[in-house]
């Protein structure tokens, strides 16, 4: 232990010895602090409301060109305020503040380090005005703390992931040294949240966080992939067999991607952030075309209809069935999923599948398609494919099993996304690595999977109510989620059975109905088989009305993996939705926090016999106003959604 002391004390004097030059810059409100020193490298730390949260952190990156941030010597520096609101394509809210201060940091060498301080968060980038090819050996970003914190991790074993497993409840000193956190990662330091995230990553991998063998220290370090220098096609996925000894290979002139600390000081800010939003570049193209909605999906319910005279499966007359459902419902889009053509080859659709009929069948009655492609299968035949989609009137693409996020995938994020924008064609990505914003640059990227979803349930046991909190804590900071709800049979706890061909989901129908509120989703999912959602008429005239875009969002009570109620406005219309975990609770809403004036409630709650048999709900219309406090029984693993409408 005084051998670890003495290192400490050592390193503290290194780094910061009586000479060291120091820059502060304060968040709007002065809230938040950010104190860079210049020493043998850039270090900066963070103080919320006067409270060191993180101690001085080292910032570097090594190049064929130099080593920046490494002995640095600053030419100048300024600074700048910006106040703006960002009017959205689409997002949790139609209007976004945008008000932050600005450091800039130009050193000799070519480069420029640039903090941005929030009100609700920290961010910085590197940026360099360098000639020719550049190549980044590493980036150093690291996370330093004098205290061993407690942390919510989506932890990996290998840069080859979709972000799709179960989140930690751990200190820093129980992370391994071989684990990969893969953001969003969530640290609580003194009574402040700490999310560490990135935005604007393009033409760079993305960042992991990793703890290095020192366990006496509480640090965290940023790992990237390696630039992939050989790969095979396995399968659906590219394999990476080798991999070179630099991260990218990019030009010398450039931004970088913004390493963001979102900084929360309750549990209901952490479900509520735009950060990433705001740091993306703004978007790139007139987007009048992109319409966000629902979507009747076919994999998850396995085509399986019930009570139809037909033959159900991948065909065309099954299809047909999906597309009456959607446009008697007015849910915007049905999807044909895997299956519906060679995986290897677009232009060779299953025999059973005429795509040209039911694109003029579904255009005929209102509706729109999605088809599904293999992302290696896509990427080589889009330039022949997005033409003749957009000529037959396919509104989008659905690209899965990427499961990769080193520069050779990034770069392939945006290629496709822009090619498919050129084409009047939507993006839905699944497996895939988390939102960094690249859906403000091109919005007609509407949806990321990058979680462990609904999908789950037919082939593990583990996705459950404790984790569908969660994720509204930490994922959803990352922006857009496709957990694909909807599930129309549910399980109590213990009584969950898997099955591929009938799946069911753990916690109630109501816990289902509430994810339509709290998850954002701007394509969103109606996972189970029409003929399940027909024999229930009040909760298919819920899912037909419930936006997947919002103008207002509010979250009215939240507990950091135990429960959430998020509010959110359309319109002149509200809608609330609540989660539990396995622990039955009573929630109490004040209206006042959202509304003036009278409206009606359409309720969706979990029945009184819900704990015993989870698709037991009740459903029931109330007058209600800005006095009125509605008290609301989640039973294990259960939920409720309200529609408010204005009288």
């Amino acid at each position: 232990m005084k051998q670890q002391l003495l290192t400490l004390i050592t390193l503290i004097a290194l780094n910061f010895s009586t000479s060291a030059q120091e820059i502060s810059l304060k968040s709007p409100d002065n809230s938040i602090t950010i104190n860079v020193k210049t020493t043998d490298k850039i270090y900066y730390n963070l103080l919320v409301d006067n409270k060191e949260v993180m101690w001085f952190s080292p910032v570097s990156m090594s190049t064929n060109q130099g080593q920046l941030g490494v002995n640095p010597s600053l030419i100048s520096q300024s600074t700048k305020t910006v106040d703006e609101i960002i009017k959205t394509t689409w997002g949790i809210r139609s209007e976004v503040k945008n008000n932050y201060n600005e450091l800039t940091l130009s050193f000799k060498g070519g480069y420029s380090l640039i903090f941005r301080a929030f009100n609700d968060g920290v961010a910085y980038r590197f940026q360099t005005n360098l000639k020719g090819e550049l190549i980044v050996y590493n980036e150093e970003v690291s996370y330093r703390f004098l205290e061993n914190l407690n942390m919510m991790n989506h932890e990996v074993s290998s840069f080859f992931s979709s972000s799709e497993e179960l989140y930690t409840h751990k200190k820093i000193s129980d992370i391994r040294t071989s684990t990969l956190i893969s953001l969003p990662s969530l640290i609580k330091a003194r009574n402040v949240y700490l999310s560490v995230l990135e935005s604007d990553l393009y033409n760079y991998p993305g960042m992991y966080l990793s703890k290095k063998v020192e366990t006496f220290r509480n640090n965290l370090d940023a790992k990237f992939p390696a630039y992939p220098a050989k790969t095979e096609e396995k399968d659906y996925s590219i394999k990476v067999n080798e991999r070179a000894n630099f991260i990218a290979k990019t030009v010398g002139t450039r931004s970088f991607p913004w390493r963001v600390m979102a900084i929360s000081r309750n549990d209901r800010d952490l479900a509520d952030s735009d950060l990433v939003y705001k740091l993306a570049r703004p978007q790139q193209f007139n987007s009048d075309w992109v319409k966000p909605g629902k979507v009747s999906w076919d994999w998850w319910n396995a085509l399986n209809l019930s009570g139809v005279d037909f033959k159900t499966g991948m065909n065309t007359k099954t299809y047909e069935y999906f597309i009456d459902f959607a446009s008697k419902n007015g849910i915007e889009y049905i999807t044909l999923d895997e299956g519906w053509s060679d995986p290897f080859d677009i232009f060779l659709p299953t025999s059973d599948i005429d795509v040209e009929h039911l694109v003029k069948y579904a255009k005929e009655r209102n509706v729109k398609i999605i088809l599904w492609a293999v992302w290696h299968t896509i990427d080589r035949q889009y330039k022949e494919a997005f033409p003749l989609f957009e000529k037959w009137g396919i509104a989008g693409v659905k690209v899965d099993f990427i499961e990769r996020d080193d520069q050779i995938a990034v770069e392939f994020y945006e290629r496709l996304t822009k090619a498919a924008a050129e084409h009047h064609l939507l993006v839905d990505y699944h497996g895939c690595s988390k939102p960094t914003g690249l859906h403000r640059t091109y919005p007609n990227l509407v949806n990321y999977e990058a979680v462990r979803g609904n999908e789950y349930n037919k082939i593990a046991k583990e996705e459950t109510p404790q984790h569908n909190v969660d994720i509204a804590f930490t994922r959803m900071m990352a922006g857009p989620l496709d957990y694909t709800p909807g599930a129309m049979n549910n399980s109590v706890e213990g009584s969950f059975q898997q099955n591929f061909e009938s799946p069911m989901s753990h916690g109630t129908r109501c816990h289902q109905l509430a994810m339509y509120v709290v998850y954002f989703a701007p394509l969103q999912m109606l996972c189970d088989a029409p003929t399940a959602y027909e024999q229930y008429p009040d909760i298919l005239n819920y899912l037909s009305k419930v936006p997947t875009t919002w103008d207002e969002t509010t979250v009215l009570d939240a507990k950091l993996g135990e429960y959430i109620v998020i509010a959110r406005k359309k319109g002149n219309d509200w809608y609330i939705g609540g989660l539990t975990n396995w622990t039955e609770r009573e929630v109490e809403l004040d209206l006042s926090k959202i509304i003036s004036g009278n409206y009606k409630a359409q309720l969706f709650t979990d029945g009184v016999n819900a704990n015993r048999k989870a698709t037991e709900y009740r459903y029931n219309e109330k007058e209600v106003s800005a006095q009125s406090k509605l008290k609301i029984t989640m039973k294990k693993g259960g939920g409720f959604a309200i529609r408010l409408q204005k009288l």
